[in-house]
């Protein structure tokens, strides 16, 4: 009789999670590649990007409330046939039809791929290592911030620009290398036993876990998540473009940001055991709030300062969310862990679509009077308006990470209040 081998689980879980990161890597070195070779604004570029943070929550709530029912693995190989959709649609992309809608929907294939994952390995992860939930947790999810890190360095040193512009030649061939990963995990789980999820193991009913949701500590934790989750994965997606002509290596950037992202959750251990998972959300919070205040009113060589400081602020923020949860309201079950992370992708899809629309009339608003933007942003355009271009997408990034560090600081004092709550609640247990 077959066993379940959780090693071999968690690597393949790894794997999935690293197509998931890097679709999300490479798409950020590529926006602007788009932008340019399809003609398209900041509002439809804001849209496709959102088009995944829309699909990742719809899989992630239908996941979680099948998943005790159909099995984890049955859903991972759903999620294997939507990335390869996604991927090899976004490949061809400009080869028929509008290629505004062959990225639209090649991107909700890949969010609906994304949060398929998520569905599945959360519970997954917490099944196998159920005596070490946070800290197996913040080991799965480093390969979301090491994937980002990956699909970077991948755009910025094998792809090729078209001379005198930012425009890479070669993307078909980047985004086609996300086949590789995809391939390998699609074949591991195929031949892996998998377990029952906690809540089946532990027999807890369904009503009762469809009632621990209504916890009041439950739902204020779900309200955090929409501010953690638009904090690390709006910014870590528009980097490239918000802070593109601040500086010169705005991909590098990203790389810093999420490479300490995977360092930190690397040694997630010691952090967690030492300051709990509250304590963990406080320490983040403070953080991310510096070091976007860096990156909004820095250029230069202090915006790798600012990069560094967010990554380590954003570094334990998904990962600990859903470990306190798993771990403070097990009766929540797969359920709760995938209300968590579609509520969060799910925010952060409304907050990219609504600042799509604000940072194109923050850049209108820098541009000469009576400026058309879609012509300043065209093949056709001038190098005087390309130049008046740059010069208001030098003002208009930061002034969208400004407007985005608000968050942050609500988090500070929403994970204050759940600091001490969680202390005065122990003390008194």
């Amino acid at each position: 009789m077959q066993t379940i081998d959780r090693n071999k689980l968690f690597v393949a879980s790894c794997l999935a999670l690293l197509v998931t990161s890097l679709s999300f890597g490479i798409r950020a070195g590529l926006l602007g590649t788009w932008g340019t070779q399809f003609n398209l604004d900041k509002s439809e570029m804001s849209t496709i990007t959102a088009t995944a943070f829309w699909g990742f929550p719809l899989a992630v709530i239908i996941g979680g409330m099948v998943v005790d029912i159909i099995g984890m693995k049955k859903l991972l190989v759903m999620a294997f046939v939507f990335h390869l959709a996604g991927i090899l649609l976004t490949i061809f992309a400009g080869n028929f039809g509008s290629p505004y809608w062959a990225l639209f929907i090649s991107t909700l294939l890949i969010g609906i791929a994304n949060g398929t994952v998520e569905a599945a390995c959360n519970p997954l992860v917490t099944a196998l290592y159920s005596d070490n939930k946070t800290t197996k947790l913040n080991h799965f999810h480093l390969w979301f911030p090491g994937g980002i890190v990956i699909g970077s360095l991948v755009v910025y040193f094998l792809g090729q620009k078209i001379a005198g512009t930012e425009t890479i030649s070669n993307w078909k061939m980047l985004v086609g290398l996300m086949l590789i990963p995809t391939v390998l995990y699609g074949y591991l789980f195929a031949k892996e036993k998998f377990p029952v999820t906690e809540r089946v193991a532990s027999g807890v009913s369904t009503a009762s876990m469809y009632g621990a949701l209504a916890n009041p500590l439950f739902i204020f934790m779900i309200v955090c998540m929409f501010g953690t989750a638009i904090t690390e994965l709006f910014t870590g997606q528009w980097i490239g473009v918000l802070l593109n002509n601040v500086t010169t290596n705005a991909l590098l950037i990203l790389a810093v940001s999420t490479g300490v992202m995977v360092i930190g959750r690397a040694f997630a251990g010691p952090v967690v055991h030492r300051l709990a998972p509250q304590g963990v959300l406080l320490m983040s919070a403070i953080l991310a709030t510096l070091g976007l205040y860096i990156l909004g009113h820095s250029s230069g060589n202090m915006v790798f300062v600012g990069a560094l400081v967010f990554g380590m602020g954003v570094c334990y923020f998904w990962p600990t969310m859903l470990g306190f949860v798993s771990e403070n309201l097990p009766k929540t079950g797969a359920v709760g862990l995938n209300l968590m992370g579609g509520a969060g992708m799910f925010a952060v899809s409304l907050y990219t679509m609504v600042m799509g629309g604000v940072y194109d009339n923050k850049i209108a608003a820098h541009l000469p009077a009576g400026a058309d933007l879609k012509v300043y942003n065209s093949p056709e355009a001038t190098e005087q308006m390309k130049a008046a271009l740059a010069e208001a997408n030098k003002t208009a990034g930061p002034e969208i990470i400004n407007t985005t560090l608000i968050l942050p600081v609500i988090l500070v004092a929403a994970f204050a209040g759940l600091f001490f709550y969680m202390k005065n609640k122990n003390k008194a247990a």
